[in-house]
């Protein structure tokens, strides 16, 4: 199991993401395009060409005229005009240090951040990074050099441990990007969202007044299943020791249950303030995860 990310490997999937569909580069008419490049639609583009139709493309950017005068489905395909903030909050708290099966939740938090980055540098975006943790944030502010994805990736991989103290956790990052991210940013919040508040609600609501959010949740199967072993002791949030039985098949299913009404009550709240969900499992191919979640969201606006 791999319980720390290591540089080497973060800096490798530069190679990864150009195949994730976010980095297309020019033209964003692909079906595996996905959520990043979709964010663009309708400002900053510029045309380009006028192609033939291809099963997946979006039926929005179709030119009636070429294809009423030609009988055959053409598409108009389009050239971005400039770069946009890219802004990746990645939770490093303590708690990420947790996994039964896979990676720990950081290695998979901080490989997410890696592709998403590199697909965001790539096109030629401004990309910068807060990670933050119960008592501290450490600051990237968005540039287009590469030396600013660098610097992110040796703080996550831990090879530069300064942190600033800051405390507040989530809720203290949301606030701190939507005071000081430039309006019309890309945000992406990767972290463990199975301890969310209530309050969450107020602060992604503000969040997307201004700016484009995507939640990466990062998961491991025992966020929702509890394992069989017998009496185990706990500490609850208020320092206190707890036993539990975790053979009990009615307490398990429960444990199962509460988890369920939590994730569906977060889902409703994104859906409701318009912000995408792309969870990544500790025991899944991140890049795999992400590919599948930016497919799904090209499918859903293709639709509408």
């Amino acid at each position: 199991m791999s319980t720390e990310a290591r540089l080497d490997e973060l800096l490798e999937l530069r190679h990864q993401a150009r195949t994730l569909g976010l980095a297309a580069h020019h033209r964003v008419n692909s079906h595996l395009v996905g959520l990043y490049a979709s964010v663009f639609r309708g400002q900053g583009m510029d045309f380009d060409e006028v192609r033939e139709y291809h099963e997946g493309d979006d039926i929005r950017n179709m030119d009636w005229r070429v294809t009423a005068r030609t009988g055959v489905p053409h598409l108009k395909l389009y050239r971005e005009e400039r770069g946009r903030d890219v802004l990746l909050c990645v939770d490093v708290g303590p708690h990420m240090q947790f996994a039964t099966r896979g990676a720990f939740k950081q290695v998979i938090a901080a490989r997410a951040a890696a592709l998403l980055g590199w697909a965001a540098s790539d096109r030629n975006d401004r990309v910068g990074a807060l990670l933050f943790g119960e008592h501290h944030q450490h600051l990237f502010r968005p540039t287009a050099s590469r030396h600013a994805m660098w610097a992110m990736l040796r703080a996550l991989s831990g090879e530069d441990a300064h942190r600033s103290e800051f405390e507040g956790g989530l809720l203290a990052a949301l606030d701190r990007v939507n005071r000081g991210a430039p309006t019309g940013a890309l945000i992406f919040v990767i972290g463990d969202f199975n301890r969310c508040k209530d309050a969450l609600d107020t602060a992604l609501g503000r969040l997307r007044q201004r700016h484009e959010v995507v939640l990466v949740p990062i998961d491991d199967p025992a966020d929702w299943e509890m394992p069989a072993m017998g009496d185990v002791a706990f500490v609850d949030g208020d320092g206190q020791r707890i036993v539990i039985d975790t053979d009990d098949e009615r307490g398990r299913r429960k444990y199962t249950e509460q988890w369920r009404q939590r994730r569906n009550a977060l889902e409703s709240r994104a859906f409701k303030l318009g912000v995408e969900m792309i969870p990544v499992r500790t025991d899944e191919d991140v890049h795999l995860a992400l590919h599948k979640g930016l497919a799904r969201r090209a499918m859903r606006r293709a639709v509408r």
